[in-house]
C-alpha cells in the first residue's frame, strides 16, 4: 500500500509540473480512490453487513487526505450515506471508522425521512420537488410565474409549505423556524436540467451540484414564507435570483439611474454598489422593489462607506426605475447596524 501511494504521489508531482491541479485531480488520475473505497466497503461489510452498497467515491485532495465514499442503503431508496475515510491512517474524519459509519447511516435515514415528509407535502398540493439545495434545502419546484399567475402560484406553494410544517411537527427544526423558502424555476428551465441516474439514491440525485447548477445558471425566483407558531403566511413574497453576470448588469443599470436622479438634490452623490434584497411587487413579475444605499458626498477616498441614507426604488426587470424614488434617512442604529424600514 505504501509503495502504491508513493508511486501515486510521484506521478502527481509530474502532473503539477506539466499542468494544473485540475489536471492532477482529473486527467492524470493518480490520486485514485481505490484503496479508500475498498477499505470503506470492508468496513461496511463488517459493521453493517448487507445494509450498504458503495456507489461512488471522490478524492478529497487537495483540501485533506483520503476520499469521500458514497453508499446506498439497501432498505431505503431515498437515503445516501457519505463517509470520509483515509485508509493510510485508518481513520474517518480523524475518528474511529465504525462509529463514524454508524452515525452517518443513522443521519442518512433521518434525512431521508425528513425528505419524504417534504416530498409528500408538495406532491399533495401538486408541486413536484425536482431538486434540493446542496445541504438538503430549500426545495426547487416548477411553475410559470406571470402577472396573471404569480399570486395564485405563491399561495398554492405557501399551502405546500403549511403542509410541510404541519407534517414535520412543532418540535422539528422547520416547526420552530420563523421562515421557509422555496425556489421556483420555469418549465423550460426544468426540462433542460441534469437529472442524473434513476438508480442513484434520491437524496444523492436531487442534491448534486450539476443538477442545482443547471437550474441556477438561469434566472429563477425564490419565494419566502413567514412562519409563526407553526402557522405559515401562505401569501409569500418572491424575489428574482439572477446568474452573476445578469445580476451585475441589473445592479449597474439601477445604480446609474438612481445616481443620475439623486444628483438633482445631491450633486456629489455616491451610490453604494451593495444591493439589498429586491422583491417582486405584489401581483407583478415585471416590477421589483429594493433599497440602495447612498452618500450625499464621498469620503476622502471617493467612496460611500457606512451610509446613513438609502433610497427605495421600484424598477422594471432590467433595473430602470418606474416610480418616484423614496429617500430614507437615519437607516443605522447607534451600533452602526442597518435598520431599513420594511417594504
Amino acid at each position: 500500500m505504501a509503495g502504491t501511494r508513493r508511486r501515486g504521489w510521484r506521478a502527481a508531482a509530474a502532473c503539477v509540473l506539466t499542468g494544473s491541479l485540475m489536471v492532477l485531480a482529473g486527467a492524470c488520475g493518480v490520486l485514485d480512490t481505490d484503496e479508500d473505497r475498498r477499505a470503506a466497503e470492508e468496513l461496511a461489510d463488517k459493521t453493517l453487513p448487507g445494509q450498504l452498497k458503495a456507489i461512488g467515491a471522490r478524492t478529497l485532495f487537495p483540501g485533506t487526505g483520503g476520499s469521500e465514499v458514497t453508499f446506498a442503503v439497501a432498505d431505503d431508496r431515498d437515503a445516501v450515506v457519505r463517509v470520509r475515510i483515509d485508509d493510510s491512517k485508518g481513520t474517518c474524519d480523524g475518528k474511529e471508522c465504525a462509529g463514524v459509519l454508524t452515525e452517518a447511516v443513522a443521519r442518512a435515514r433521518t434525512d431521508a425521512a425528513a425528505f419524504r415528509t417534504m416530498r409528500d407535502a408538495f406532491d399533495g398540493c401538486g408541486y413536484e420537488v425536482i431538486a434540493l439545495g446542496i445541504s438538503g434545502a430549500p426545495p426547487y419546484v416548477v411553475a410559470e410565474l406571470t402577472n396573471d399567475t404569480v399570486e395564485r402560484v405563491l399561495a398554492e406553494i405557501g399551502g405546500c409549505v403549511q403542509r410541510w410544517v404541519t407534517a414535520s411537527g412543532p418540535d422539528s427544526r422547520l416547526g420552530e423556524a420563523e421562515a421557509s423558502y422555496v425556489n421556483i424555476v420555469s418549465p423550460a428551465v426544468a426540462a433542460e436540467r441534469k437529472r442524473g441516474k434513476d438508480s442513484w439514491p434520491t437524496l444523492m440525485r436531487l442534491t448534486r451540484g450539476d443538477l442545482v447548477g443547471s437550474l441556477t445558471k438561469h434566472t429563477h425566483h425564490s419565494a419566502s414564507y413567514e412562519i409563526e407558531a407553526g402557522q405559515v403566511d401562505t401569501t409569500g413574497r418572491a424575489r428574482v435570483v439572477r446568474p452573476f453576470k445578469q445580476s451585475q448588469e441589473f445592479g449597474r443599470t439601477v445604480q446609474k439611474a438612481v445616481a443620475d436622479e439623486l444628483r438633482a438634490t445631491y450633486p456629489d452623490v455616491v451610490v453604494s454598489d451593495y444591493q439589498w434584497v429586491w422583491r417582486l411587487e405584489p401581483g407583478r413579475v415585471d416590477r421589483q422593489t429594493g433599497y440602495l444605499l447612498f452618500c450625499p458626498r464621498p469620503d476622502e477616498r471617493g467612496r460611500c462607506v457606512n451610509s446613513d441614507d438609502a433610497v427605495l426604488v421600484t424598477t422594471d426587470g432590467r433595473g430602470n426605475p418606474v416610480e418616484k424614488l423614496r429617500i430614507v434617512h437615519d437607516v443605522r442604529d447607534g451600533t452602526g447596524a442597518l435598520r431599513l424600514p420594511p417594504y
